[in-house]
């Protein structure tokens, strides 16, 4: 069966390099912004477990109304950080365009003629004014288009989120639905100090998770430059690793538990006494795991 343990709250803040899924340490902070990982274990499955963690309900005044239950899967700590440095690496990876192109002296136009007599000039000897010696010449190994691409499992990037939520829920808080807050006037200062009442520093990054975002939310909160307002279809693991803090709605901690949690429907194959995943062999013939890509793309 999971595992169940309680989250306590801590002063901990969530961040990319701080997050407690990175440091095997809590007490102590990496200096630089290399990832260092823990061994390789020698089991072959992977243990899975479900955090239970007891988030504050407040109103849109700021008042604590009630408590919300989030209870999703996350990875053994020895092997979470791993998952979650995979899926973060295919997501950056897989939005480069990989459209950066150069010439070689080859496709350089022009140069057909040698540039003056090989000898009686005092200067080196060229045989052409697109070496790559030269101004406006080739490139020597330049980039050429290419497809930076790789692939992951769904199962284990799905986990990569969950075990990514689960660990930054010291850092969470659960708002009511406040769409209606903003129909007469979506002002920003509005959203500014609705933020405050609910314990939030407007310079801090903070990501909102919401079923629905209504179009004067929107237009509230758009001025304010370290907010992120995700929906279940925009849920991404940056997002989620780069805020200081994380603000949900009722529907939206529904949605994670039944996502990211235990069910009856969940498709993944897990032995139920142990906990682990059950590995699938794919013989010659057959399709392998499923398989999730991005779609963004930068430069």
């Amino acid at each position: 069966m999971a595992s169940l343990s309680t989250l306590t709250p801590t002063s901990t803040s969530l961040s990319f390099f701080s997050s407690s899924i990175f440091i095997s340490n809590p007490s102590k902070t990496l200096t630089h912004s290399k990832f260092k990982f823990l061994p390789n274990s020698n089991s072959t499955s992977l243990s899975i477990s479900s955090k239970l963690a007891t988030l504050p309900l407040l109103s849109f005044s700021g008042e604590k109304i009630g408590e919300a239950t989030l209870d999703i899967k996350s990875a053994a700590p020895d092997t979470s950080r791993a998952v979650v440095h995979r899926a973060i690496i295919h997501d950056l990876q897989n939005k480069r365009r990989g459209t950066a192109s150069t010439l070689t002296r080859a496709e350089v136009r022009g140069g057909g003629r040698k540039p003056y007599g090989q000898k009686k000039t005092g200067r080196a000897r060229q045989g052409s004014i697109r070496t790559p010696l030269r101004p406006g010449g080739g490139v020597i190994f330049g980039p050429k288009p290419r497809d930076w691409s790789i692939k992951i499992n769904k199962k284990e990037k799905r986990l990569a989120i969950s075990t990514a939520v689960a660990s930054a829920a010291v850092n969470t808080v659960v708002v009511e639905e406040f769409g209606a807050e903003f129909e007469e006037s979506p002002k920003t200062k509005d959203f500014i100090a609705a933020m405050k009442r609910w314990g939030l520093d407007p310079t801090e990054k903070a990501t909102f998770l919401m079923t629905e975002v209504s179009e004067n939310v929107l237009l509230a909160s758009r001025n304010i430059g370290s907010l992120k307002i995700l929906t279940p279809r925009t849920l991404n693991l940056y997002d989620i690793l780069n805020a200081d803090k994380i603000v949900l709605t009722p529907g939206a901690v529904d949605y994670l538990n039944g996502r990211y949690g235990f069910s009856e429907q969940d498709d993944g194959d897990y032995d139920e006494e142990e906990g682990d995943i059950v590995e699938q062999v794919v013989e010659d013939g057959q399709e392998g795991p499923d398989t999730e890509e991005s779609t963004g793309v930068v430069n």
